[in-house]
């Protein structure tokens, strides 16, 4: 018995344990470091690839350049109508004052009664701003405007009632709003008549989401023309590079390490498509801004075009390259499946 615990003790299994449990520290380490030191090699090959196929961009500029502007103008397009959206929305005064509610008052509210019923009022989330005119000042400007001041002269009492203008708030601006707060204002008590353009808010509406869907479908063409510029020039592009692919193929290339240098292609075509659209918006819109001023301040306004916001910047940058990796994903999934080596 004493032989075989002997055997056991120092049994060789148990040595094997015991030095995998003094080591684990060391070999989880090294794992660690040959995992960075694959992400390392990974992120330097995709550099690599991505300055290799810019310079390799560079060798046919004149063409490049080309695309690059076909593709610049096709993003402008609806880029320049979303700014002009956005811009015409930005006109919010403008809007407001369109869109305010007249409150009649009944005659027999005095001026004090109106200032609680303004104070009240201004409490509501849906009010922006509140004007009153008072059955003097209403009189006056009546007088002042109409050119009837000598017959109103002779009337023995004042027939005009103060009217409170309701500016309602931006948020909620649309027709079915518009009528929820005209119904609700007239139901007060102090309210002779509630009156509110309803007409033209529904058509004002009714106009920008029909912009807004005319600048989604456009957007939406456009897009597919980018994809089929991009498409059309990697297909080129790989045609040209056949007998290279099939070497690269032959000595075990993999069809993802081909595709790699294409898809990059693909995103700088669209990188620089976005940069020149945004350029091309810009321009645009400085060239109107003049006029567009002018026109303005005909109508007393200060407003003006401006440049290209940070959102409408963020959007272009982040759609051409999407958009040119989609084209080339497209055009290089069948075209290399289709070259192989003879």
């Amino acid at each position: 018995m004493q032989p075989r615990q002997r055997a056991s003790r120092f049994s060789p299994r148990r040595d094997v344990r015991q030095e995998v449990v003094k080591r684990g520290p060391a070999a989880r380490r090294s794992g660690r470091a040959g995992i960075g030191r694959r992400l390392s090699n990974y992120f330097a090959l995709h550099f690599h690839v991505l300055t290799a196929s810019l310079a390799q961009l560079g060798r046919a500029l004149g063409g490049n350049i080309m695309t690059a502007l076909v593709i610049g103008i096709a993003l402008a397009l609806p880029a320049t109508l979303h700014v002009f959206l956005d811009k015409v929305a930005s006109l919010g005064a403008s809007w407001q004052e369109s869109a305010q509610v007249s409150l009649f008052l009944k005659p027999d509210i005095s001026d004090q009664r109106a200032a609680q019923l303004i104070q009240d009022l201004s409490a509501w989330p849906e009010i922006a701003r509140l004007d009153y005119i008072s059955p003097q000042q209403a009189l006056s400007d009546f007088k002042q405007n109409s050119g009837l001041g000598d017959a109103l002269a002779l009337l023995d009492d004042n027939p005009l009632p103060g009217v409170v203008v309701v500016v309602p708030a931006m948020a909620p601006q649309t027709p079915a709003a518009a009528e929820a707060l005209l119904a609700r204002l007239s139901r007060l008590p102090e309210v002779d008549l509630a009156q509110l353009d309803l007409e033209w808010v529904q058509r004002l509406h009714s106009l920008i989401g029909l912009a807004k869907r005319a600048v989604l479908l456009l957007g939406g063409l456009l897009a597919l023309t980018v994809l089929f510029v991009i498409g059309n020039t990697i297909r080129l592009a790989i045609q040209n590079r056949h007998d290279e692919i099939e070497v690269v193929k032959l000595i075990g290339g993999s069809d993802a390490f081909v595709r790699r240098p294409f898809l990059y292609n693909g995103m700088w075509f669209g990188l620089f498509g976005s940069l020149l659209a945004w350029l091309l918006v810009n321009l645009l819109l400085l060239s109107l801004d003049g006029p567009v001023r002018e026109l303005a301040q005909l109508y007393g306004s200060d407003f003006s075009l401006g440049l290209v916001d940070i959102k409408t910047t963020l959007l272009l940058l982040l759609l051409g390259p999407l958009l040119g990796l989609l084209g080339a994903w497209l055009a290089t999934g069948r075209r290399l499946r289709a070259i192989e080596p003879a």
